[in-house]
């Protein structure tokens, strides 16, 4: 019987053997030392580079039930954490070979689904103790020496190729309303921006908190020499700074004005690195090595906390932040822009170039800008079959009555500017820009939200709808420029910033010259930006670098080495539940240990998988010895010596920063993981095949079927 019980559960249990076969294609994706795969599409044969558990599996022909659960599965924790799908992805393979393995041993499917809960329910309960408050992190993180290998070179000849070129910068371009800008671009070319903000600017960030980077408008020759630093600082820095939470000293309001003369540098200890600087740190701690997004988000953080009311609020707000994707430029272009970025066509641009530093008036649709398109719950008439809803009398083409009529009602308006939420008519595209009317269409609705604030618009539906109360003013739109003043012209598509007067609208510009890497650059950026969000949200991390992982390992051998209790049938809820209790726990555990092995593996740490196998086994019995498994972890942790890998994820840097990692994500990623397995497990419990039937219905375990 026990040798037909194994024939069954090898040929019955298809669907771990899919579930293993597709979590093994994203196994490189773990560590900040990721191996990129190139997804070829057989129709067009262009090739997208993915570095992302999401994007794989989006790729790929899941035509299979087992292969749509895994999709539905990843998607829900994509859209609700953004963050954590790698992880998820590898356990459902780990834990379904785990769960094969325990089926060989002849361990029943209740005893396999109720210890393997039970297991991870003890083991999430047991890490809550390895969790860092949000506070404890940014202070630890503000007096960490965190400062690029560039400034600690010879302080004249660095301080000037450093301070010069601002693609060694966190490049930030200024704003019209924005009084803390980092990063400035070469001139204001609107009546409506705070241009004496323009003329120097200081970036606390551009040395990753440690050193204050002096940047100087194009065109202000006047300097002065920053003490001790080599570096030359425009003479207007010797003047009070008000309206500045990044210079004000410990107690004092962050907006108080400043007394005395500023002299170029934080003033050591003391300084107030508890707003952007902190967070921005904490982003270096969550990116996990991903360089060019943390210092895109430090620039973000930096310039929402400048323009927070209260130095209290540390949220990042997400619904003020929108990417916009560069072709034909290198990755060291991006760079941060207030205002509304996007691609417009060279008919558009011409319409844009018109425009020049005019006030435009603004026009939001909250719907498409076509002749068909109804509002959400329209209902026609019933029995009624339109044929024409506009007859033309005199003849003509189908539509042109109704553009026609939208474009007087726009021109009676002088209507400059229209952002359109949905899809626009590409014959009303023509005739709009024929009016020198810029149509922008397929835009965010936190982006139109963001205008409707900034210019007083309010949207519509129909142009039919409009009046003169609905209609917006103090927008501009202008062509944009990189960091160093120069216009893009790139052929096909070219990037136009839309912007208004006090808009919080933040655009993180993200260029590339390779086209399948746009997608994978969104991606990380995203994927960061919610780490941030998310962390600040919890309030609390966990230390990264597997030390999570690693005292579940522990907290399992404890649990298998704990006797059992008599009596507790919440635990036991069947006399053979304690005979498999060792197995299926071990097998529980097997699937965190060949993560940690993959990731010491991926991140060159260890040359093999039983290499790194014996290093986490060493791992675990030094914190079995230290008697505080949990202390031990902590301890290593903040050594940066807890399986951390062999690649330092700043190269370029002196850093004795930790990887955190977001709790609820963690979480929660181990919970669906086990979930799926478990749900795929029972799904194939409940269908037998197999020509042993009649000898498996006599069985003493046939409850545990049920034949279809």
């Amino acid at each position: 019987l026990p040798m037909a019980f194994r024939d069954v559960n090898a040929g019955r249990h298809i669907g771990l053997q899919q579930l293993s076969a597709l979590a093994s294609t994203g196994r490189t994706f773990l560590g900040p030392v990721k191996s990129h795969k190139f997804i070829v599409d057989e129709i067009t044969n262009q090739s997208t580079l993915i570095c992302s558990a999401v994007r794989l599996i989006e790729s790929l022909d899941l035509t299979s039930a087992v292969g749509q659960l895994l999709n539905e599965t990843i998607q829900a924790q994509n859209k609700e954490f953004k963050t954590g799908m790698s992880t998820l992805l590898f356990l459902v393979g780990a834990w379904s070979n785990a769960v094969v393995e325990c089926l060989q041993q002849n361990v029943p499917v209740p005893a396999i689904m109720s210890v393997m809960s039970e297991g991870l329910n003890s083991c999430c309960e047991r890490v809550q103790c390895l969790q860092i408050p949000i506070y404890n992190v940014k202070k630890e993180l503000c007096s960490s020496r965190v400062r690029p290998k560039a400034f600690e070179s010879k302080t004249g000849q660095v301080g000037r190729d450093g301070l010069t070129n601002p693609w060694n910068l966190l490049c930030f371009q200024t704003d019209i309303s924005a009084t803390e800008e980092l990063i400035p671009i070469n001139s204001c070319s609107h009546q409506g921006d705070n241009c004496n903000f323009n003329k120097f600017l200081v970036s606390p960030l551009a040395g990753f908190g440690s050193v204050a980077s002096i940047v100087k408008a194009v065109g202000d020759k006047s300097s002065s020499a920053l003490s001790g630093s080599g570096v030359t600082a425009p003479s207007y820095i010797t003047r009070k700074l008000t309206h500045s939470r990044h210079f004000s000293t410990l107690g004092k309001s962050p907006f108080a004005s400043q007394q005395g003369n500023f002299r170029g540098h934080l003033p050591g200890p003391a300084a107030d690195l508890c707003g952007c600087c902190s967070l921005g740190n904490l982003a270096v701690a969550l990116s996990h090595g991903n360089q060019t997004s943390v210092k895109l988000l430090q620039s973000i953080a930096a310039y929402q906390q400048g323009r927070a009311e209260c130095s209290g609020s540390s949220q990042v707000n997400i619904a003020e932040i929108v990417t916009c994707c560069v072709l034909g430029l290198p990755e060291s272009y991006s760079c941060v822009s207030p205002g509304f970025v996007t691609l417009v066509s060279p008919e558009q641009a011409t319409v844009i170039k018109h425009f020049a530093d005019k006030p435009l008036r603004i026009l939001l649709v909250d719907g498409d800008l076509t002749e068909g398109y109804r509002h959400l719950g329209f209902n026609r008439p019933p029995n009624v079959r339109t044929i024409l809803e506009h007859p033309n009398p005199q003849g003509g083409r189908a539509g042109d009555v109704w553009l026609s009529r939208m474009s007087d009602i726009l021109m009676s308006f002088e209507v400059n500017l229209v952002l359109v939420k949905g899809n626009v008519c590409k014959n009303f595209m023509e005739r709009c820009i024929a009016s020198r009317i810029l149509v922008i269409g397929c835009v965010a609705r936190d982006v139109l939200c963001a205008f409707r604030s900034a210019t007083g618009a309010q949207a519509v539906t129909y142009l039919s709808q409009l009046n003169a109360s609905c209609i917006g003013s103090g927008a501009w739109a202008e062509l944009w420029k990189t960091g160093d003043g120069r216009a893009v012209d790139l052929g096909e598509l070219l990037p136009a910033r839309i912007s208004a007067g006090g808009i919080p609208l933040l655009t993180a510009v993200l260029t590339t010259a390779l086209p399948s890497k746009a997608q994978l650059l969104e991606d990380q950026f995203w994927t960061l930006l919610y780490r941030l969000h998310h962390a600040l949200k919890d309030g609390k991390v966990f230390p990264g670098g597997g030390a999570v992982e690693l005292l579940c390992l522990s907290h399992i051998q404890v649990l298998i080495e704990q006797p059992e209790r008599p009596g507790n049938d919440k635990e036991l809820p069947s006399p053979w539940l304690a005979e498999y209790k060792s197995i299926v726990l071990q097998a529980l555990a097997s699937g965190w240990k060949r993560y940690l092995s993959v990731l010491l593996c991926n991140t060159a740490k260890a040359s093999s998988e039983l290499e790194a196998g014996a290093s986490v086994d060493h791992h675990l019995q030094k914190a079995a010895a230290c008697g505080s498994p949990s202390a031990y972890i902590l301890e290593e942790f903040r050594r940066g010596g807890v399986l951390r890998g062999g690649s330092e994820p700043f190269p370029d840097q002196v850093t004795d920063l930790n990887v955190c990692d977001n709790i609820a994500a963690k979480t929660e990623a181990w919970r669906r993981a086990l979930d799926l397995v478990l749900l795929v497990l029972q799904t194939d419990a409940e269908i037998i095949t197999g020509p042993r039937r009649n000898q498996i219905l006599n069985s003493p375990l046939s409850s545990e079927f049920m034949f279809l």
